[in-house]
């Protein structure tokens, strides 16, 4: 199999592990339901801040509550053969332990995308179909980059809500599986002013 990937390629699960650590260390790939996709390495400096701040909210709050979650940032997989993904999410959380070594988890609970013009299409369709098979996730989260709007998917039991849709520094992001809250003032610190 050659080493390289195509934007657009198609592999399986099991081909794409494969091939993964030999990709080339300035590129990064993501399998969303058995498309192989490039991703653009390195990002803008608000997408970097937006998603520090809503790890280290999340990671707070988990930590002062004593929950056994654990927060991961933008380099950690997700990665889930039931489908077909290893995925790169801006946030996860993820609950329980963790074998010594691990580069991934597959049993998320909260997933954030933070979106730009590029990604955006590709989270909200692509990567939903995707994570909304994942039996442990409970919120799916996509933040705007430019702008104070936040929109959330929710599970209720084995059924997702309607998407909600949060605008302005003042809107405050509830992830109620967890019993978390996140004000958007705080998602957008250093990156929007009021």
């Amino acid at each position: 199999m050659s080493h390289f990937i195509a934007p657009y390629d198609t592999l399986s699960f099991e081909d794409f592990e494969d091939l993964l650590p030999d990709r080339p260390h300035d590129q990064r790939w993501e399998l969303i339901a058995g498309r192989v996709i490039k991703m653009m390495v390195g990002a803008r400096w608000e997408h970097n801040r937006i998603s520090q701040n809503v790890a280290f909210r999340l990671r707070q709050q988990l930590k002062a509550a004593g929950a056994p979650f654990h927060v991961f940032l933008e380099t950690f997989y997700m990665k889930n053969k039931a489908v077909e993904s290893a995925t790169l999410p801006d946030v996860m959380v993820a609950c329980g332990p963790l074998r010594s070594g691990a580069t991934s988890v597959d049993n998320p609970v909260i997933l954030v995308e933070v979106m730009s013009r590029g990604s955006a299409h590709r989270d909200r369709h692509e990567k939903w179909q995707a994570y909304r098979r994942l039996a442990s996730l409970q919120h799916y989260v996509l933040i705007e980059r430019d702008q104070a709007c936040v929109h959330v998917f929710d599970r209720t039991g084995d059924a997702w809500a309607s998407l909600r849709s949060l605008e302005g520094l003042d809107a405050i992001l509830d992830l109620p599986a967890l019993g978390l809250a996140v004000p958007l003032r705080d998602i957008y610190e250093d990156v929007l002013s009021a």
